[in-house]
Parts: structure tokens; sequence; C-alpha cells
């Protein structure tokens, strides 16, 4: 038994970085403020071209609920295409009911459009009414994987719950930790969950070099969202990590 550790990562040079620090696997995304969208064709194709290990785009067409149209089936139906074509190891997905239970007909649709690449079930699973049910309903679909917080803002919230995911699925499904995972804390969410999977931006920010910046504008129309500086993977955070990883699972093993 070992760490597997994904990189949650918003650009090719994010992918890089993941790389270069000892990742086994990314979840490549666009727009991480709003809980990651599919990224561009262009960044799938280049952050291919980039790196080797196991690549995984998310499949979500916009920010907010995962209760989706069949426009918006179908965009996620060529995206998953689209990402076997360009030679993808995976997807990760995430689709709901109304009632907050897991689409598991649009979903088992979806891992079997995927084949032969791997499924990941995100976080949508964090917003559904009984996660006990949640996880059967995603064995059943044929998923890898489901990353979760525990259903709480950040793992360390979560653990509790985590650790009776990790219990339930008894091998059957892996149970990948994620949302604040950072060094200061994966020792203490490999004791207290039992996981040996872990999901984290390992992210530092880079300072914009724009030198005239126009104080009564915001993009997005909000102000505080950082329009000048950049969140990046930084390979030296996701090296520590990995290490602290390794470190805590083999001394739970002793």
């Amino acid at each position: 038994m070992s760490i597997v550790l994904e990189i949650c990562a918003a650009s090719v040079t994010s992918c890089i970085a993941a790389q270069e620090g000892g990742a086994q696997r990314i979840e490549l995304c666009d727009n991480l403020l709003e809980g990651g969208t599919t990224p561009s064709y262009a960044t799938i194709a280049l952050a291919r071209e980039k790196v080797n290990i196991a690549l995984y785009p998310i499949i979500r067409p916009r920010g907010g609920d995962f209760l989706y149209d069949d426009l918006e089936f179908d965009i996620m139906k060529k995206d998953i295409s689209l990402c076997k074509q360009l030679g993808c190891d995976g997807v990760v997905i995430g689709l709901l009911t109304a009632d907050g239970k897991v689409d598991k007909v649009r979903s088992k649709a979806l891992v079997e459009l995927a084949w032969p690449m791997g499924v990941t079930f995100h976080r949508a699973f964090d917003m559904t009414e009984d996660p006990m049910q949640a996880l059967e309903d995603i064995i059943d679909i044929g998923c890898e994987r489901i990353l979760t917080s525990g259903q709480r803002n950040t793992a360390m919230e979560g653990v509790s719950l985590l650790r009776e995911l990790v219990q339930q699925a008894a091998g059957r499904i892996n149970i990948m930790v994620g949302s604040g995972v950072r060094s200061t804390n994966i020792e203490a969410l490999i004791h207290e969950t039992g996981a040996t999977e872990f999901h984290t931006t390992a992210k530092g920010y880079v300072e914009s070099q724009m030198q005239y910046r126009n104080p009564d504008v915001s993009m997005g129309g909000i102000p505080g969202v950082p329009e000048y500086g950049l969140a990046v993977a930084q390979a030296s955070e996701v090296l520590l990590i990995r290490e602290l990883a390794e470190k805590a699972l083999s001394d739970k093993n002793k």
C-alpha cells in the first residue's frame, strides 16, 4: 500500500510542477474559483504533450450546481470523447438529481462512454443528501474513486465522515481526500481517515507583472477576487506533501 497524490492543476504550468514534484496524477481544471470547470481543448492537448503522469480533465460545463439539462449533458459527452482522442487517462465527473441523489443513469452513461479511460466522481458527492447511499450508487456506476471533503468545507473538518467512508468502501472504490489538504495537515489526515489518496492544489501565488492596475474595474464584477496574481502549483510543495505522506503512512504501518 502506498500514497497516491493528485494535483488539482488549473494550467499547463501547474501540470509540469505536479510532475516535477512527484505527483502520480493530475486533475486538470479551469476556473478554480468556481470549483473547477472543463479546461480548453488546447490546454488539455498541451498538458498531454508536456506530462506523462495520469491526466484526468474535469468534465463540468459550468459552475454552480450539479443538475444538468440535456444540452449540458451533450456538452459533457462531447468533452469526454475529445479527452479520449487526446490520450487522457481518465476524466472527472459528478451529476446529481434534483433531490440530492447521484444521477446514476446519466453518470453510468458517461462512465461507459469514457471507457477505457478511468473515471473519478468529484465533490458533487459532498452535495448529496445521503453520503453512504451515494457511495454505494457510485460503486454501482463503475467509478474508480470519489473525491470528497467529508461533506464539509475542508477535509480536516470532515475527518469523521471520511473515516466512515473509507471503512464502508472497504477497498471496493478509492476514497480520495481533498479540499484544504496541505503539507501542514497531510500527516494528520492520513492518521485520522485511513485514506491513501489525496488531492491538493499545492499552490503558491505568483504576482502579476502588470504595472498599471485599474482600481475601479473588476473583470468578474466581484471586488476582492484576485486578478493580479495566479495560483500555480509549486513543485517544492508537491514534493514536501508527498514525502510527509509517505512518512506518515510508514509510521502508521509500523
